[in-house]
């Protein structure tokens, strides 16, 4: 995980004036995605974003089928997920987690839809919060919605032909 000057450049602040993002957020874990989810505003508030749409889902696993719904629907230029993915005993936070990030990528690729990934997976809850920060601190879902936007600027400049 990239901590400090080791994590991309944030774009200039007022960048995504005029563009749309949806949300995506899981329901389970909820007092990590509500960490997340103030860190999704932060980072568009400060880039002039639009928060178009949110959605919510029962858990991670279901986040790509609801970005897709979004992509599809013409209402966003990029989506932000967020999520909270905390190992147990079993081999179930490999499949979640995998399951999750490859659903989203073939999304942003099988749509053009960018989508910024706020999905925290982690060992413990006590990483999960390191992960969900307040102002000023180290926020998953801040440094998606930074993304996000990122990546729907380049969209915009290199429309497809």
């Amino acid at each position: 995980m990239a901590s400090g000057d080791q994590r991309a450049s944030r774009p200039a602040a007022g960048a995504g004036a005029g563009l749309r993002v949806g949300i995506v957020r899981a329901t389970w874990n909820p007092e990590i995605v509500d960490r997340l989810a103030a860190g999704v505003e932060r980072g568009l508030h400060e880039l002039a974003a639009i928060r178009t749409a949110e959605v919510t889902v029962p858990g991670c696993f279901e986040i790509p089928f609801a970005a897709q719904v979004l992509a599809r629907s013409g209402q966003v230029d990029a989506i932000v997920v967020i999520g909270a993915v905390i190992r147990g005993e079993t081999t179930h936070y490999e499949l979640v987690s995998e399951g999750a990030a490859q659903g989203v990528m073939a999304v942003q690729l099988e749509t053009g839809v960018p989508v910024g990934f706020g999905l925290v997976t982690v060992e413990n809850s006590e990483q999960a919060v390191t992960r969900s920060e307040g102002a000023g601190g180290h926020n998953v879902g801040e440094d998606a919605a930074y993304v996000a936007v990122s990546m729907a600027l380049l969209a915009r400049d290199f429309p497809a032909g």
